[in-house]
């Protein structure tokens, strides 16, 4: 099986009772989390994020901004950053833990090792290559504070998940890889309900590994996405139908979306290689957001990560031609655009909000039934 990411896969889950043995955890400065940022806590803890053990240092974050490495070489490409109130951050410059509350609950502590600020606009730049405000990852890290608090994590608890027959760690797919005797595993991150295209892709990529391992993004969306109940149930729906069980494995990450474009590519490639994958589905515009990137910009990162160890899946974008009624690319078919119906976000959205339209050829029927069963489909 492929190794984790940096050789070995983290485990940073601490039982809050030893942890605390002799140490008072009410005594340490508290630093209250997001949703988000709660989730990140059990991503690092659980070896999503391997071998990342904590939040990054100014030190590591310099590294990452300049060579998209860490500081011992590893291929890292995304910031993975603790924002702290700027009260919080006199307290914490004078001591050596804090604690991690999610609402009222402790779930974790930070062992301080760095408190600092940065520079935004050099880090706006180096991740999602613009200063643009209109950016979805820009506008958050210009809402950031002043200061950041860089260390390891221990984590005791997690938040519950909306999807706890779904979630598995690493670790348990690891395990169920092997035991499934999967020795090549593709990937396939979603965060759309699926259609044919998709289906198209995915079984494509089948065809030479052992296994298909689909993981929906699961979190904060921006407004007309699909929502996590309708993304789970509609998959769950194809699969029921049209994948056979014992080469499909339906999993959830919960997980922020960065819009970073290629270099959020690579981040994926790197969780679902601790995952165990062997492969990962790279499509047009992977990542991206609006006009940001050129369409096959994050397929092309690749070629400066030759150590990455997970192989890309390239393949070019589908749609339905009429005239060869199959699935097709433009190196497959020779027919005019005209023949073409492509897979339409916009269409699809149009067909589930106002009925209006036909998505024969564009999505399973099966599917279609299952988002319209379900009465808050698109996040307001």
């Amino acid at each position: 099986m492929i190794a984790p990411h940096g050789g070995k896969l983290v485990n940073r889950h601490a039982d809050s009772e030893s942890h605390e043995k002799g140490t008072d955890t009410r005594a340490f400065p508290k630093i209250r989390l997001t949703l988000e940022q709660a989730k990140t806590v059990e991503n690092i803890s659980t070896g999503v994020y391997s071998p990342l053990c904590g939040f990054m240092t100014s030190g590591t974050l310099e590294k990452v901004l300049t060579d998209c490495r860490l500081q011992d070489g590893t291929a890292w490409t995304l910031p993975v950053l603790l924002p702290v109130p700027d009260h919080t951050a006199e307290q914490l410059k004078h001591a050596d833990q804090a604690a991690l509350y999610f609402e009222d609950e402790l779930i974790g502590v930070l062992e301080i090792a760095d408190v600092f600020q940065i520079d935004k606009a050099k880090l706006v730049r180096s991740v999602y290559g613009t200063e643009d405000p209109r950016h979805p990852g820009v506008q958050k890290v210009m809402h950031y504070g002043e200061w950041f608090a860089g260390g390891d994590i221990w984590a005791f608890r997690y938040v519950k998940s909306g999807f706890p027959d779904y979630k598995f760690t690493p670790q348990q797919t690891r395990t169920m890889f092997e035991a499934r005797g999967w020795h090549t595993v593709a990937a396939f991150q979603t965060r759309n309900a699926p259609h044919l295209g998709h289906e198209y892709v995915q079984k494509s990529a089948l065809t030479f590994s052992d296994g298909l391992f689909i993981q929906p993004v699961l979190g904060k969306k921006k407004t007309g996405d699909f929502t996590d109940e309708a993304i789970v149930r509609s998959y769950q729906a194809l699969i029921d139908h049209y994948y056979r069980k014992d080469n499909t494995l339906l999993s959830v990450l919960e997980y922020e979306m960065e819009y970073a474009g290629p270099k959020e590519a690579i981040h994926h490639a790197i969780m679902r290689k601790n995952f165990g994958c062997t492969h990962m589905i790279i499509g047009r515009d992977h990542a991206g957001v609006g006009n940001f990137y050129s369409p096959y910009a994050a397929q092309e990162i690749f070629r400066e990560f030759p150590d990455l160890e997970i192989q890309p899946i390239i393949l070019n974008s589908f749609f339905f031609c009429k005239k060869c009624e199959a699935i097709a690319n433009e190196k497959t078919c020779p027919h005019p655009q005209c023949d073409h119906v492509d897979f339409s976000g916009t269409k699809i959205r149009k067909f589930f909000t106002s009925g209006d339209g036909d998505l024969t050829g564009l999505m399973r029927p099966e599917v279609v039934r299952e988002i319209m069963n379900i009465p808050n489909r698109f996040v307001d």
